[in-house]
This record gives structure tokens, C-alpha cells and sequence, in this order.
């Protein structure tokens, strides 16, 4: 019998990423978003659950990745190509850092954004999801 979308029941998960390795912490909230943490995981289902990411300005990366890590970007016109390093990135808006290293976990396809509408990253640790149960993902 398949549930429905409002029979789903999906959980909350508050992520503080305060010192932690950037791609480690990306793995463990992809993975929730996807659902790969539940039993009833399916590729082809979305089940995953909602993640709350607090401090993503105070997210670490190892070795010489902050000047040397560049992120591209194109308007699609001729001379169009824009890039920023991950130090300069950081200090101008940290939540794009996780967003982007997160999406880059999700596999390729049409579940993608619906997944990432579910990722909530704010740089400071206050969020507005006090109301939901959240439980802390470690």
C-alpha cells in the first residue's frame, strides 16, 4: 500500500556545523536528504527528511582549500565567466558554501530540488524552526 505525500512523515534535523570538515558534514546531510538513513529508502522515492545547518560561517575545510578551492559560475554570455575563492566566498555569504557542496552529493536528477528545498543553512545559530520537533544529527 503507498502512502501518500501527507501520510509521509518527515523528521527534522538540526546540524551544527561549527568546526566540522566540509565534506564530511555534506555526506552526512545528503544522505539524509535522499532518506539512505531510513529502512524504507528507495532511489526512485523522495523520503528523505527536513536538515537545519546552524553556523555556516564557522565551517572548516583541510589543507590549502580556502585560497586555493575556486568556485565558477557563467552568465552564459561571451566574457561571461565569473569566479570567487572559498576564503572570499565565506566571508561574503558561508550558507552558499554548504548549499552548493550538498547539491553536489544529491544524485542528478528530478528529486534533486525538492530535496534541496528541505536543506535550511543560516550563518548565525539562531533559525526560525523552533515550532518543529527537531532532533540533533550527529
Amino acid at each position: 500500500m503507498k502512502k501518500e505525500k501527507s501520510e509521509m512523515e518527515r523528521n527534522w534535523f538540526l546540524v551544527d556545523v561549527k568546526n566540522k570538515i566540509l565534506g564530511r558534514m555534506a555526506v552526512k546531510i545528503a544522505t539524509v536528504l535522499m532518506g539512505k538513513n531510513k529502512p524504507t529508502y528507495a532511489p526512485e522515492a523522495d523520503k528523505g527528511d527536513f536538515v537545519v545547518v546552524i553556523n555556516a560561517e564557522k565551517i572548516k575545510v583541510t589543507g590549502n582549500k580556502k585560497k586555493d578551492k575556486v568556485y565558477y559560475k557563467h552568465s552564459g554570455y561571451a566574457g561571461g565567466l565569473k569566479s570567487i575563492t572559498l576564503e572570499r566566498l565565506q566571508e561574503k555569504n558561508p550558507t552558499t558554501i554548504i548549499k552548493m557542496a550538498v547539491k553536489g552529493m544529491l544524485p542528478k536528477n528530478r528529486l534533486q530540488a525538492k530535496r534541496m528545498k528541505r536543506l535550511k543553512v543560516y550563518s548565525g545559530d539562531k533559525h526560525p524552526h523552533q515550532a518543529q520537533k527537531i532532533e540533533l544529527l550527529k
